[in-house]
C-alpha cells in the first residue's frame, strides 16, 4: 500500500479564480468611476480580464498556476503556499513600518500605515493565540 498522496483535483477552481479576478476588476471600475476616473477604471477592468483569461486559457500547462488556482493541490504546494504567504506578510510588515516612519519624518501623521500595521499586528497576535489553543 502506497502512502503517496495524489494532488486534489478541483476542475471548478480555475473558473472560480478567474471569475473572482473579474469581480475585483469590476470593483476597481466602480470605485474609479465614483472617484471620477472612469478611464482608469476601464483600464484596470481590462487588465483584470486579460489576467483572468490568461490564467483560464493557458494556466493548465503550468503546475505553478494550477497549484495557485487550486485545481491541483498537494502537500508540497500547500507548504510552498504557506511559505510564500509568510514571506509576503514579512515584506508587507517591513513596507508598512517603513512607510509609517517615512511619513512621520515628512511631518505627516502616517495614519493609514498606523492602521494597517495595527491591524496586521493584532491579527498576528490573535492568530498565534487561536492556533496555539487549537494545536
Amino acid at each position: 500500500m502506497s502512502t503517496e498522496r495524489r494532488p486534489v483535483s478541483n476542475p471548478r477552481a480555475k473558473w472560480i479564480v478567474s471569475a473572482l479576478i473579474v469581480v475585483i476588476g469590476i470593483g476597481y471600475l466602480v470605485a474609479a468611476s465614483v472617484g471620477g476616473k472612469v478611464q482608469l477604471g476601464l483600464e484596470m477592468l481590462g487588465i483584470a480580464i486579460v489576467i483572468a483569461l490568461v490564467l483560464l486559457l493557458f494556466g493548465g500547462r503550468s503546475e505553478t498556476i494550477r497549484g495557485w488556482r487550486g485545481d491541483e493541490r498537494d502537500e508540497r504546494f500547500a507548504l510552498i503556499d504557506l511559505r510564500a504567504t509568510a514571506f509576503t506578510g514579512f515584506v508587507m510588515a517591513v513596507v508598512i513600518i517603513g512607510a509609517y516612519i517615512y511619513e512621520l519624518a515628512r511631518g505627516r501623521s502616517g495614519e493609514p500605515y498606523l492602521w494597517l500595521g495595527t491591524i496586521a499586528g493584532v491579527t498576528y497576535i490573535v492568530s498565534i493565540a487561536v492556533l496555539r489553543l487549537r494545536g
